[in-house]
């Protein structure tokens, strides 16, 4: 059993007090989700980092790292299978979300997110390094989920049969109404889906920790999202896409799945159903 914070919200969040007591002797992975030029420049003591908080695939940029370029990478974190991985970002735990999904993705679910991430341990002066520790290799090995993702091809049979889920579009509103494009070839949203930012379910600086889970259920509630029923989230990239199902399974619903390929993907096809009323 994962060593609980009786202090954080959740189960699937750890608090950086908690995180902090535990430095000297880690029994856990801990990852630094943020951008590699900031990881090097400085970092929570004992984290290692990633190349691309997006840990997209080398061949086809669009979709998720397949097994074969995420174990290697997780190997050299020094994460084996039953080992806990701690998570924490410096952009309102968005990235630490897309890693717990990429995570989870490849069947590993003993994950949990540092709540306020590197923006709450710097506004609390904790201990900073720019060393990069250099874990003994993991034999962590790859056990596709794939309830965990939804392809172009199999949202598209979804929306044109009329029998998907609610599906939650994650964007700006600059994004939904079509006034941004993201350099894509159309606008629009996915036939069907409901608008609600994802940012609006964060307290702002500087520590930028999760809304109290009651606020953020109501708010989801009153932005037309059911918390506890089955839905498939996207935004541009697959990112915001995977902040949503770490949303919900904050609140006990862990049936969502992510479009990883999301607007990036779909926007930039001839024959994909998009909408502007």
């Amino acid at each position: 059993m994962p060593d609980a914070d009786p202090n954080a919200p959740s189960p699937m969040l750890v608090t950086t007090e908690w995180l902090a007591d535990r430095l000297e002797n880690p029994d856990f992975v801990l990852i630094d989700a943020g951008e590699a030029i900031a990881y090097r420049r400085v970092h929570i003591p004992g984290a290692v980092g990633v190349p691309h908080p997006y840990l997209k695939s080398r061949t086809n940029r669009a979709l998720v790292m397949p097994p074969e370029e995420f174990e290697p990478l997780a190997q050299k974190w020094g994460l084996s299978n039953d080992q806990e991985v701690i998570i924490y970002d410096d952009n309102a735990s968005l990235h630490a979300a897309r890693v717990w999904w990429v995570l989870r993705y490849h069947g590993h679910r003993n994950v949990r997110v540092v709540d306020g991430g590197f923006n709450a341990w710097l506004d609390e002066g904790r201990p900073l390094t720019s060393r990069a520790p250099r874990p003994e290799t993991g034999n962590f090995t790859s056990k596709i989920d794939e309830s965990q993702i939804v392809s172009m091809d199999e949202l598209k049979d979804l929306v044109s049969s009329g029998d998907a889920p609610q599906i939650w579009d994650t964007r700006s509103d600059g994004e939904w109404d079509g006034s941004e494009s993201r350099g894509n070839k159309r606008t629009g949203r996915v036939p069907g889906a409901t608008h609600f930012e994802w940012l609006h379910l964060m307290q702002g600086p500087p520590a930028r920790r999760f809304r109290p889970l009651d606020e953020i259920r109501a708010a989801l509630d009153n932005g037309g999202i059911d918390v506890n029923a089955p839905a498939v989230t996207y935004c541009q990239s697959g990112i915001r896409g995977a902040f949503a199902p770490f949303v919900l399974a904050l609140l006990g619903n862990e049936q969502a799945r992510n479009y990883d390929g999301s607007m990036g993907e779909w926007a930039n096809q001839e024959d994909t159903p998009l909408v502007l009323e």
